[in-house]
């Protein structure tokens, strides 16, 4: 990449083309056909550059050799985060999160190892001014509305100062990216009333009465899917262990929809009827139509996806990349965090 491309307005975006289970097929296929929706973007592809050009050319896809970077060593979904980092410096990941830190590029995706990818966003990409930890957002489907969950991994456990910081970033990220103007916040806890909850929720409680953030309270597990808040702040511990159940709950559903059709011929003309209308309500569930999940309070855009990501699934990535670009969401979360540093 040219350093000349560091002074361009158009958005650059690092797609890790080695990153996920189907890499670099679904990695490759899913960015240029995000390329092919929305060219309003420059997409660069990082890894190895022989895997990446036989893909293209196997698949007839159209891509200009100079926006490929190789990157020779891959960090597998198996590797210790950290430890892989130091050990693989040209691995794709690590060459993509540099690039953004040394403002050659502005976003990176990658469906790559998930501990690798928050580790080198927060270790090269660096923080932002007065993040103590950066935190993962992951949708939530519910009866009304949308809804998302901070932290949903990226640290599993959190000081009531952290969950502060998840707030004032969650409450930025839904008004931006799904245009709720004044975000209604929630800290779940085991039970409603104000005293509930454990030492950190409790004071997380104070700190964010203090705010003019529209902070409604505590929330239990049962109130996420009715939509009573638009975002559930919690230590990534649990904000992972409900992400994870609810990604089970549509591989669950499926499962029992495909048994009562086996059943018999009747039942599956049951199922035929209503496979269209169950098709769309399902769809909020599935993880291929948000892409990934964004790592907010990084200096930089950063994309982290599902190892089984499918090429839509990369598609969408790369395209929220763009939105949350367009909306200048880092710059955003920077102005809000500090108008909101003085409180402890």
């Amino acid at each position: 990449m040219d350093n000349s491309d560091s002074n361009n307005s158009k958005c650059r975006i690092i797609v890790d083309a080695m990153g996920g289970d189907f890499a670099p097929q679904n990695a490759v296929l899913g960015a240029v056909q995000a390329l092919k929706e929305n060219n309003f973007f420059e997409l660069y592809l990082v890894g190895k550059e022989d895997e990446i050009k036989k893909v293209l050319k196997d698949n007839e896809a159209q891509f200009d050799d100079k926006f490929i970077i190789n990157a020779s060593q891959v960090i597998g979904m198996g590797d210790t985060p950290t430890t892989a980092i130091k050990a693989k410096p040209d691995s794709s990941i690590v060459v993509g999160a540099k690039l953004v830190k040394e403002k050659k590029a502005d976003a990176f995706v990658s469906a790559g190892n998930t501990g690798a990818m928050m580790a080198a966003s927060t270790l090269i990409m660096g923080r932002l001014p007065g993040v103590g930890r950066p935190t993962m957002g992951s949708l939530m489907p519910t009866s009304q509305g949308k809804c998302s969950i901070f932290d949903a991994g990226a640290s599993v456990d959190s000081k009531p100062q952290h969950l502060l910081e998840y707030a004032i970033m969650g409450s930025i990220f839904m008004k931006e990216i799904h245009g709720i103007e004044n975000p209604k916040i929630g800290i779940l806890s085991v039970g409603e009333e104000d005293s509930k909850g454990n030492a950190v929720t409790q004071e997380a409680f104070r700190l964010l009465k203090k705010t003019n953030l529209n902070f409604v309270g505590n929330i239990e597990g049962g109130d996420i899917l009715k939509g009573t808040v638009n975002v559930v702040i919690c230590d990534g511990f649990v904000g992972n262990i409900v992400l994870k159940f609810g990604e089970g709950v549509l591989t669950f559903l499926k499962d029992k929809f495909k048994a009562y059709a086996g059943q018999g011929l009747v039942n599956k003309l049951k199922i035929g009827l209503v496979q269209g209308a169950m098709r769309e309500i399902l769809k909020d569930f599935d993880y291929q139509e948000h892409g990934g999940v964004p790592l907010l309070g990084v200096n930089g855009i950063s994309i982290i996806g599902h190892g089984r990501s499918s090429q839509k699934a990369v598609k969408n990535m790369v395209l929220r990349a763009k939105e949350m670009y367009d909306k200048e969401l880092v710059q955003k979360i920077q102005d809000s965090l500090s108008n909101y540093s003085n409180i402890s």
